[in-house]
């Protein structure tokens, strides 16, 4: 199958790391993942209703375990460093580099996907209004296999 992209826009808060809680229990919830075990493309987990419920009966699966969810839930936790299962947040000297400001915004957004991730990783983004007020975290990676 290879890698997905994926990203995801939510209400900012100043918490990165519940930000990134709220978001993989709202798409684990919703079923917004693929689900290796009926192996079944171009349906997510929502399309079964005999899925896992639990994040503990979906890893469970050997399937799942090797060829990820293609979702912000092959990410374990926000970090400062960069690997496998980490989103790691775009620094103040990214996001000059990138776009020029560290005031970012949606328009900003195409600019932001091409700093550099590896796969099985994801990166995060806060980003602003017109008057530079916070008003949503970007999440944004690649994953599964």
């Amino acid at each position: 199958m290879g890698a997905s992209g994926w990203d995801y826009y939510v209400p900012y808060q100043p918490d990165l790391g519940n930000a990134f809680h709220e978001l993989r229990t709202k798409v684990f919830d919703d079923g917004d993942h693929w689900w290796a075990v009926p192996y079944e493309f171009q349906k997510t987990a929502a399309d079964f209703p005999n899925r896992p419920r639990t994040e503990d009966e979906l890893w469970a699966a050997e399937d799942v375990q090797e060829s990820g969810t293609h979702s912000i839930l092959d990410m374990r936790r926000i970090s400062s460093e960069p690997g496998p299962g980490r989103v790691v947040p775009v620094t103040d000297a990214e996001a000059r580099a990138a776009v020029g400001t560290t005031v970012l915004t949606r328009a900003h957004v195409e600019r932001l996907q091409d700093l550099e991730y590896d796969r099985w990783s994801g990166r995060c983004a806060v980003l602003h209004d017109a008057e530079g007020k916070p008003t949503e975290i970007y999440f944004w990676g690649a994953s599964g296999d």
